[in-house]
Order: structure tokens, then sequence, then C-alpha cells
């Protein structure tokens, strides 16, 4: 069954994603500017959005003073970035009284939360519609045309937008994002996610499937499989999620893990490239090891969170797994997948954190030796577990000099790990024109590092391989070789 499913393509989906790649959609006059903050499944869902507004005749822009309608999807996951969106929504909201007839909105994680104080206090928006509310747009927009504020913030336990072709904003034409699963389970107590964005749930594999068979079509040559804990990804046929162990003869025979739906994403077409994010230590299998060690088109590296070093730290996370369990994984993906690079997240000075338990922290570090990490200090977001159940009591100046520490080490482990790769070659995917200089290009390697080198008769979307003649401490430098 599992073969049969890989293969299947929803022709008429495929076909109408590439007619409207190719002629566009039909415009009713009005155009949408969409601003997207914080994770990569806040960009993703801005694609669903677009998509959902071209089929009623919006265009997309990426100018946003030519906007009739201006959405900013937003990120609740840290203080300073609700700040920014803020101060981001006073912007338009200034724009907008020499423009009244525009139409402000606010999408995603900050919508529940955040409703009542931006369309009623401060008055800065006209739309507020959660992250699973996105197919009600349309007549939330009409809502407003009628001189009323638009709201949905409801939490769905079913929907996937699995059906939806994403318009593909602003990106490169070469490397794109397809989400798996939404919502999350996992209840860390420092992380508004399950109460933004609700359970988890996910997506049908087929749909999944003809996606990447789509952004292939269209000459895309990576895709990242996306989900807050992407480990987890189970199909059985729909319904609320339930442990495998509690499924029926039927479901079982029926079902799709993570491992498996990897493997057909990799069957696709052997020149894109299937990378994933995010991973949990705690569902983290040796059959996704294996898995990726066996098809050559699945990059060699994982980005896996370990938050703190410390178990005690970890338990009043509640992230499902010790120090010890962390390591296991580390051990396991070293043994399984030699050449594998490794990145993480981390936070500094999470509730009750004693400087011997930071200690820990850095000591994981240095055991691990990642290419790189996210590093904040903690904090404190409303409605979480931790604040409700935990004192924020590590002073501000501790929280910081303890992230300074943690990014100065991290630092040095990322310029050891480039300079490992000096005098070898790697196949690298061309993303574009270098920052820096037009006479130079940049791609990725299979481990994710950013790769710099001549730009020569290359373009963006060709393979490469390069030679590492040298590095800088975040970016390796080289040459293309016949």
């Amino acid at each position: 069954m599992l073969e049969t499913a890989s293969k299947e393509i929803d022709e008429t989906r495929q076909g109408e994603a590439i007619e409207r790649y190719s002629k566009g959609a039909s415009s009713n006059g009005r155009k949408v500017y969409i601003e997207s903050y914080g994770c990569q499944m806040n960009f993703s869902d801005s694609e669903i959005v677009a998509s959902i507004l071209e089929k009623e005749g919006y265009e997309t822009t990426k100018l946003m003073q030519d906007a009739d309608i201006v959405f900013v999807n937003t990120c609740s996951i840290r203080e300073k970035a609700e700040q920014t969106v803020r101060k981001r929504l006073s912007s338009f909201h200034k724009v907008k009284e020499e423009k009244p007839g525009m139409i402000i909105g606010v999408l995603g994680c900050m919508a529940e939360r955040m409703k009542s104080k931006l369309l009623d206090e401060e008055k800065l928006v006209d739309i507020v519609v959660g992250p699973d509310a996105y197919r009600d747009l349309p007549q939330l927009v009409n809502q407003v045309d009628g001189g009323r504020k638009a709201v949905n913030v409801i939490l769905s336990k079913e929907e996937t937008y699995g059906d939806i072709s994403p318009v593909r904003l602003g990106g490169n034409g070469v490397t794109s994002f397809v989400s798996i699963t939404r919502g999350c389970d996992n209840m860390c107590t420092f992380c508004v996610v399950p109460f933004t964005r609700g359970r988890e749930r996910s997506r049908d594999p087929k749909t999944i499937v003809n996606e990447v068979r789509e952004l292939s079509a269209n000459g895309y040559k990576e895709v990242t499989l996306l989900g807050q804990n992407v480990d987890s990804y189970l199909w059985y046929g729909g319904g609320p999620k339930k442990e495998f162990e509690k499924l029926s003869e039927e479901e079982k025979a029926q079902s799709v893990n993570f491992a498996q739906l990897m493997e057909m994403v990799a069957q696709v077409d052997p020149n894109v490239r299937v990378r994933f994010s995010t991973s949990h230590p705690k569902d983290m299998t040796d059959d996704v090891l294996h898995v990726m060690a066996k098809y050559d088109n699945i990059c060699n590296y994982i980005h896996l969170p370990f938050q703190s070093g410390n178990s005690r730290v970890l338990e009043m996370m509640n992230r499902g797994y010790s120090r010890e369990w962390y390591l296991d994984r580390v051990n396991a993906i070293r043994r399984i997948i030699p050449d594998c690079a490794i990145s993480a997240d981390v936070i500094a000075g999470f509730c009750s954190e004693t400087e011997e338990e930071h200690q820990d922290t850095l000591s994981l570090m240095e055991e691990v030796k990642y290419h790189f990490s996210y590093m904040f200090k903690y904090s404190e977001r409303p409605n979480t577990l931790a604040q409700r159940k935990f004192e924020d009591d590590v002073p501000e100046e501790v929280k910081q000099r303890r992230l300074s520490e943690i990014i100065a080490l991290q630092q040095e482990h990322s310029f050891e790990q480039l300079k490992k790769d000096i005098g070898k070659t790697y196949k690298v995917l061309v993303e574009g024109v270098s920052k820096k200089s037009d006479k130079e290009l940049y791609g990725r390697n299979t481990h994710n590092s950013v790769v710099v080198f001549p730009r020569g008769n290359y373009k963006a979307g060709d393979y490469v391989d390069v030679k590492i003649n040298d590095c800088t401490s975040a970016t390796l430098l080289g040459e293309a070789v016949a």
C-alpha cells in the first residue's frame, strides 16, 4: 500500500499548480501584501494564505505601498518577536491613515492571545485570524468591507490544508518548505505553540508526495519537510491522533510513520534533495536514521534541539528526555550516519537554573560540538505552563552572561567544524548570487553549511562539485571542480 501511495498523483491538482505558475491567477483588482515573522511554519502558512486568496482573484505584491490588504503573519515564541510585530503594525497603521481603504490583518500565533488588544484597545488591525482559519479569509475580508471587524481564531483538530497548493512567495525557485504536520502535543513548559497552533495532526502522505512532485515539475531542487515535531508524524487514515499501539489492526496496516514518509518523498525524484525540521529527541528513531543513510538525496543534517544539558532542567521543561537519552540519540546518529552535521536550539537561564546546571549545558555542547545553534535567553511567555507553575527567578544580567558564554562556545565549535571541511569536495546546490559579490554564487552542501565560490557559468538550481579551500567562522569558501 505504501508503494502505491508514493506513486499516486492527483493529476488535476498538479495541472492546476503548473498552470498557475505559468499564467498566474485572474485578478479582482485587489492586491495583498504578506509579511512573515518567526519560524519556517509561519512562512509556509503565508504561502497557503496566498493560495486561498489567489483562488478568489486577489494578487500578491512584494510592495506594501501597492497593497489594498496587508497581512502580518506573527510569532509569539519570544517577547522580542511580539514587540517587532507590534512596531510593524503601528507603521502599517500610519500608512493606512493616508490610504483609508487599506485593510490590515494579523495572522497566526499572536491572533488568539492578542486579538482584543489589537482590535479594540489599540485599534491597529481590522482582521485577526488564527492558523487554522485561513480558509475563512475571503469571508472575513468581505465582513470588513461591510464595516465590521473580523475575527476567527478557532483551532481545529483536523485542518492540515493538505488539498491546497501553496503559492511560493519570494522564494528562490530552488528550495521550498512542505508542511507535513500542524500543531504540537508536547506541552514543553516554556512554549506557547500548543496553545496558539492546537493539537498535533498529520497530513495525508499522498498530498505530501503530490506537492513534492509539483515542486519537482516546476524546477525545485530541494524540499524541507516541516512540522513542530516531524518525528511524531503518523498517518493512518485521519481522525484524532492515537499512539501506534492503540491503533486497530486495520489502522496499523495503512499507517505511515515519519521514516516511511521520508522514504516516499526521497523516491519522488533523486535530483530533489530532502531535509526536515524540526526533530524531537524523544521521538527520533533509528528507522529514520537508516532511511537517511539509504538515500543519497536525503541530506546528512539533523536539527536536534536540546534546550538544556541538565536532566533536572529538562524535566522542568517537560522535554520528555534526559541528558543521557539525548546523548544516546547523538551517538546513534554518529553510528548510523557518520558524516552527519547536527545543529540545536538552546535556552539560557530557564527558571531556577543554577550555575552548575548552566555548566552542564556547556559541557554537553563540548561533547557534541554542533555545527551551529539557535541560542536564546529564557523569555517567559503568558499562559505557558512555566509562567503558571515556576518563578522566572534567574536575573536578567545572569541570563545574558550565560547566553554570551553559550554563543562564544558555539562560535568556536562552528569554526572548528568548518575547518574540518577544508580540502574536501562537496556537491553544492546553488541558491543564488552571493550578497558580497555578484561574481560569486552561494549554496549549501549536505551539512546545510553555506558555500561560496566563483560564479563561472553556473546558475541557481545547478548542482556543482566544489572543493573547499578556506572558511570563515560561518561560511565555506571554494572553487568548482570538474
